[in-house]
């Protein structure tokens, strides 16, 4: 059996031991161990290298590498390696999507549970020493009974869904494929089936947006879409900025066509201080950031130990990408 070349970032975020458990799972052959950033190093490496194994997305190096044909990107959404050459060349790319889906999840309960009761207000209020008692608290909503919209049913979608359930709400969830609904969610839409988003967003008091930024999603959210919402309605966005036109959504908030959003993704990245966003009324933002699960490494690490298993016996990968996922507009 010819003997396997396989790349290894060094920044990979691992101890001791599970880089000891990851080189024991790789496939016969030798490990090259390289810094990204030293372009010559990369370049060496990928003259021989079939497999890599990266803490970030690939680039033109990597697609450009004669023998490489699988990469593994230790992050999920993995819009800027769905790039056309990848599906031009046929190499196989995965990501490790999930690691960090009940943090995500999480993420969007706590917009959701702010924006509802208004806490921004009140925190202004506390550190002003005033006591706020103002009617328009009588407009404020518990998350019980109302109506979540998940849009993506990855495995993010799939956290919030058991926690949205947990919170008593009715959840309706989004995705591309026809398949059984997941744990927690009383209505599923599918493009396969030709359905489109327009009943979630006319139904939904929150609105999540956990779906993969692509050619097909970008720009799902606008103008036409905020005015099917309700006025009372939140859009909480997780997925990745472009996946909603920030003009309409800074139109739709000034102008009172919806309650409130929050915001962990936005275009461009970081937000320039002058940007508009930032005194946008009613939108909080996060700077792209989850708190850290603290067996985040340990799930990164099995999903791609299984992924070797799996590419070495010539099965269907975990998380690969596919034409459906490509992302030309960047």
């Amino acid at each position: 059996m010819a003997e396997t070349v396989t790349f290894l970032s060094k920044d990979l975020p691992f101890d001791a031991d599970q880089w000891a458990r990851l080189e024991a799972a790789l496939p016969p052959g030798r490990i090259i161990k390289v810094d990204t950033s030293d372009d010559s190093a990369v370049s060496a490496a990928l003259e021989e290298a079939e497999i890599a194994i990266l803490k970030s997305d690939l680039d033109a190096r990597f697609v450009d590498a004669p023998r490489l044909k699988w990469v593994h990107c230790d992050h999920a959404g993995l819009t800027k390696s769905a790039r056309p050459e990848v599906f031009e060349k046929g190499l196989i790319v995965t990501g490790s999507a999930g690691r960090s889906g009940p943090a995500l999840a999480e993420h969007v309960m706590m917009f959701s549970l702010m924006l509802c009761a208004r806490y921004p207000d009140f925190y202004e209020a506390q550190k002003r020493h005033e006591w706020r008692r103002v009617p328009e608290m009588d407009d404020l909503f518990a998350l019980s009974g109302r109506t979540m919209g998940i849009i993506g049913m990855g495995n993010t979608g799939k956290a919030l869904a058991t926690r949205a359930k947990a919170f008593n709400m009715k959840v309706l969830g989004y995705r591309r494929r026809d398949e059984p609904a997941p744990e927690g969610v009383d209505r599923m839409y599918s493009s396969d089936k030709g359905e489109g988003i327009d009943e979630i967003l006319e139904q939904a008091d929150i609105v999540a947006l956990v779906i993969n930024l692509s050619d097909a999603t970008h720009h799902m959210i606008g103008a036409e879409q905020f005015a099917r919402m309700k006025r009372s309605a939140i859009l909480v966005n997780l997925a990745r900025g472009a996946v909603v036109d920030q003009d309409a959504l800074i139109a739709a908030l000034t102008e009172g066509r919806i309650a409130g959003a929050g915001i962990d993704v936005m275009t461009p990245e970081p937000l320039p201080e002058d940007h508009p966003l930032w005194d946008t009324p009613n939108l909080l933002i996060t700077p792209h950031f989850s708190a850290k699960l603290p067996d985040r490494s340990e799930r990164s690490l099995n999903m791609i130990i299984d992924n070797l298993r799996r590419y070495q016996a010539g099965q269907e990968m975990l998380n690969r990408i596919s034409e459906e996922d490509l992302w030309s507009k960047g």
